[in-house]
């Protein structure tokens, strides 16, 4: 009989077997869906980069969903496709703009949701030279059809603040109207004909400065941001300014001599002289105008 039983136990078992290999196919099963659907996120993410460098701005349209929002640092949010594209458009226009993400985490979630964490840094040029910038970024990824969409970008910028300004000037410092010294003003994408006069200190450096701007009737300072805010007083003629990730004329205030703006740090904004206009602007550097909007 104790031989019987053995018997009996060992006829038992191989039934099991199969449900063992059942259960690890299940088990096995998810985790080859999910590291899939990683894959499909990083190539994604791939194209993105490859579609900034393209200049391509459909395929970045396309490879959002079509309620996306996009939040640059310190600027508005771009929501729907035709504020993300009037946005991606106008960051295209940044002068040798380069963009490069690494991705450090993709968490999928579920068959259609994946979080995409990483860090950035881009380069560009602008009024002072070559520039830079690096940052953290968090991707939302839906998927829509089959295809992985971004549904929320985040992207936010971790360079330092800038530098300690340096004490103050004791000397005495006057300029006759007169005697000012103008030159060129020639941001990257600028049209010509704009000119310059520094009142006081190096705009291009840390530090309080002084500075006019003379331009012709009808000109048209582009769409741009600076890492810096600005005070800005109309001294004779006028300009229309607007604000935003776009140019909207319609949206645009006009300002008359002695009036005063104030443009906080990373606010894209634009403006168009009405008649011969001189523009006095003061801050802290560096005063560097970038095209479009800061990332």
């Amino acid at each position: 009989m104790p031989t019987l039983a053995r018997l009996d136990r060992l006829m038992r078992i191989p039934p099991l077997i199969p449900l063992i290999a059942i259960a690890i196919a299940t088990l096995a099963h998810p985790a080859s869906s999910q590291t899939r659907d990683e894959r499909a996120v990083r190539a994604a993410s791939d194209a993105r980069q490859r579609y900034v460098a393209a200049r391509d701005v459909d395929s970045l349209v396309a490879l959002h969903t079509p309620d996306a929002v996009l939040i640059p640092s310190n600027a508005p949010a771009m929501k729907g496709s035709a504020a993300i594209r009037a946005g991606w458009s106008e960051m295209l226009k940044t002068d040798r703009l380069r963009l490069h993400l690494i991705p450090t985490r993709i968490e999928v979630a579920s068959p259609t949701l994946a979080t995409e964490y990483g860090t950035y840094t881009e380069s560009y040029y602008g009024l002072g030279g070559k520039m830079s910038e690096a940052g953290n970024y968090v991707t939302i990824w839906r998927k829509v059809n089959g295809k992985w969409r971004v549904a929320l970008d985040a992207p936010v910028s971790t360079m330092p603040m800038p530098a300690q300004m340096p004490a103050e000037a004791s000397d005495f410092v006057a300029e006759n109207e007169g005697t000012l010294s103008w030159i060129d003003f020639a941001p990257p994408g600028f049209p010509p004909g704009g000119k310059i006069s520094v009142l006081h200190g190096d705009p291009f450096s840390p530090g309080l400065f002084v500075l006019r701007l003379s331009l012709p009737d009808g000109y048209k300072i582009p769409l741009h941001w600076n890492p810096t805010a600005e005070y800005v007083t109309v001294l004779s003629g006028g300009m229309q300014l607007g604000m935003g990730n776009s140019v909207d004329t319609s949206a645009g205030q006009s300002y008359s001599p002695e009036d005063f703006v104030f443009i906080p740090a990373r606010h894209p904004h634009w403006a168009q002289a009405r008649g011969a206009t001189v523009l006095q602007v003061s801050g802290t550097g560096p005063f560097q105008p970038s095209l479009g909007v800061p990332k």
